[in-house]
C-alpha cells in the first residue's frame, strides 16, 4: 500500500508540474520589425534572397504596426506586378529591372522612416 501510494504521488508530482509548465509558458511570437524588411530587401537587390525566405516574410501579416503591414503589402504587390519566380534558381535577380527600381525606392523610404522614428523616440 505504501508503494502504491509513492507511485500516486509521484505520478502526480509530475503531471502537476507538466500542467504547471505548460499553463505558465506562452505562444512564441515573431514579430516583423522595420530592421527585418530592410534585411530582407537589402538581400532581394543584391539576388540573395530565396523565394521561401521573401514568402515567408513578406506573406505574413503584421498587426502591430499598420505602417509595416502597408510596407509589406506594396512589397507583395511588386513580387505580383513585377516578380520573376522562375529565374530565381539560375540565380538570377528576384524581380525585373522596373520591380527593382520600385524595391530600392520602397528600402530607402522605409529606412528614412525608421531613422526618422528612431530620433522622435530619443
Amino acid at each position: 500500500m505504501a508503494l502504491y501510494l509513492l507511485v500516486l504521488g509521484v505520478c502526480l508530482l509530475v503531471i502537476g508540474c507538466v500542467f504547471l509548465a505548460l499553463v505558465t509558458a506562452g505562444t512564441p511570437r515573431y514579430r516583423t520589425e522595420a530592421n527585418d524588411l530592410i534585411a530582407l530587401f537589402d538581400k532581394a537587390l543584391n539576388s540573395q534572397v530565396s523565394e521561401t525566405e521573401w514568402n515567408t516574410i513578406i506573406g505574413y501579416p503584421i498587426r502591430h504596426d499598420e505602417y509595416l503591414d502597408s510596407i509589406r503589402r506594396r512589397a507583395m504587390h511588386l513580387m505580383d506586378a513585377h516578380g520573376r519566380r522562375w529565374q530565381i534558381a539560375q540565380g538570377k535577380p528576384l524581380l525585373n529591372q522596373e520591380g527593382h527600381a520600385e524595391l530600392s525606392v520602397l528600402r530607402d523610404h522605409l529606412a528614412a522612416h525608421t531613422a526618422l522614428r528612431q530620433t522622435q523616440q530619443r
